[in-house]
C-alpha cells in the first residue's frame, strides 16, 4: 500500500496503517503492552470516556532524515504532559519509560508508512487514553485503556509555511480560567468547534481567543499556542487555560539561543498593535505564520504580512532552526530528539 501513496500531496488526515499498540490498567496496574491489527475497539457503553469526558490525548511526529535515521521529537515531553493531564482528570499516570517505549514500538512496527524526507510530510503520532470502566454515578473508571496509533500526514494547513488571516472570536470561550485548558482533553477541543465553524464561515483560516474572564487578554490562536515578536523579544501569553505547547517550549529556548528575549506574560489585545511578526505554533504546523487578525467588533485590523509578502524573518529562523533539528540537520544539543535504531 505505501508504494502507491502520494507522499507529496498527503492531507493532515487520518490513513489507516498496519498496527497499533494498546495498554491496559487493571486491578491498580498497567499491563503488557499488546500489537494490534485492528482500527476498532469494543468498550461498554457506560464507560467513563463516553458519559463524563475522561479522556486525553497527545500528538508528536516521527520524521525520515537525510542520513536515512528516523527521528522522534520530544517523546518524554509528551509523556509528561500527559501525566499533568491525568493528574487533573483523576486517571492513572503511565510512566514515561512505558509511553516512550510504546511510542518507538508503533513507529517501527509502521516504518513503511513514514514519509520519505524529500516529501515534506511526517508520520504523526497520536497516543489516547480512555476510561473504560462502566460507571453511572460522576466518579473516575477502575480501569483505562492506553493506545497509540500513527498515519502520514502532510502540512497542518495547505500552503506549509506561509500567512492565513484569523478573526477574533469573543462569542464563545475555548475553557475557563480554572478549568480544563492546562490539559489536552477532548472536551477543550469539542468547546472550539463551533467558533472554528464561525471563523472559517466568514472566511478566516482559525478563530482567535481572548481570556474567558475579562476579554481583554490573548488567550490561544485556535487550536495552537500563540507569539508576538518585536523588539528582540519573543512574547507569549502566560495563562491558566492555555495548552503548555511542547512546541512553543521548544520555540522559546531556541528563541533565546538566537539572541531573543523571551517574555511569557498577560498580553492585552490592544498590544497586537505593536508586534512585528506573530504566529501560532504547535506539533501540527510548527508556525503557522499570522498574516493579520481581524477585530470584527472593535472594527480593528492588526497587519502582520502585507498582501504578497513572505512572513517575518524571526519567524522563518525559528521555524528553520526548530525543523532543522527534527530532521537531524543540526546538532541537537538539547536532547530532544529520539533516533530509531
Amino acid at each position: 500500500m505505501s508504494e502507491k501513496i502520494d507522499w507529496a500531496n498527503l492531507s493532515f488526515g487520518y490513513m489507516p496503517t498496519d498496527y497499533n499498540v494498546r495498554c491496559y490498567f487493571r486491578n491498580g496496574a498497567w499491563g503488557e503492552i499488546e500489537v494490534s491489527s485492528s482500527d476498532s475497539i469494543n468498550i461498554h457503553m457506560a464507560a467513563t470516556c463516553l458519559h463524563y469526558g475522561q479522556e486525553a490525548f497527545e500528538g508528536l511526529k516521527a520524521y525520515r532524515c537525510p542520513d536515512g535515521k528516523i527521528r522522534i521529537f520530544r517523546p518524554e515531553a509528551n509523556a509528561e504532559r500527559l501525566q499533568s493531564t491525568c493528574r487533573g482528570i483523576l486517571m492513572p499516570e503511565l510512566p514515561t519509560e512505558k509511553f516512550v517505549e510504546m511510542v518507538k514500538k508503533v513507529v517501527k512496527l509502521n516504518e513503511r508508512f513514514i514519509p520519505p524526507y524529500e516529501s515534506g510530510a511526517s508520520l504523526y503520532i497520536r497516543p489516547l487514553l480512555i476510561g473504560t470502566g462502566a460507571q453511572v454515578g460522576v466518579r473516575p473508571a477502575n480501569e483505562y485503556l492506553f493506545m497509540i496509533f500513527v498515519t502520514p500526514v502532510g502540512p497542518y494547513f495547505k500552503g506549509g509555511f506561509q500567512a492565513n488571516p484569523y478573526v477574533v472570536i469573543r462569542d464563545y470561550d475555548r475553557s475557563a480560567p480554572l478549568g480544563t485548558g492546562i490539559y489536552k482533553v477532548g472536551g477543550n477541543y469539542a468547546a472550539s468547534l463551533l467558533a472554528n465553524k464561525k471563523a472559517h464561515d466568514l472566511g478566516y483560516s482559525c478563530e482567535f481567543y481572548l481570556d474567558a474572564k475579562e476579554k481583554k487578554y490573548i488567550d490561544e490562536a485556535g487550536a495552537a499556542n500563540f507569539f508576538g515578536i518585536k523588539n528582540n523579544t519573543y512574547v507569549t501569553p502566560l495563562s491558566t487555560s492555555i495548552l503548555p505547547s511542547i512546541t512553543n517550549m521548544s520555540l522559546m529556548k531556541l528563541a533565546e539561543e538566537l539572541g531573543m528575549k523571551v517574555e511569557r506574560r498577560q498580553i492585552p489585545i490592544e498590544e497586537l498593535e505593536t508586534f512585528e511578526e506573530a504566529g501560532a505554533c504547535g506539533t501540527a504546523a510548527v508556525i503557522s505564520p499570522i498574516a493579520r487578525i481581524d477585530d470584527l467588533d472593535t472594527k480593528k485590523s492588526y497587519v502582520f504580512v502585507k498582501e504578497g509578502e513572505q512572513p517575518g524573518g524571526w519567524s522563518k529562523k525559528l521555524y528553520d532552526r526548530l525543523r532543522d533539528i527534527q530532521y537531524g540537520r543540526t546538532e541537537d544539543k538539547y536532547g530532544w530528539v529520539t533516533v530509531m535504531d
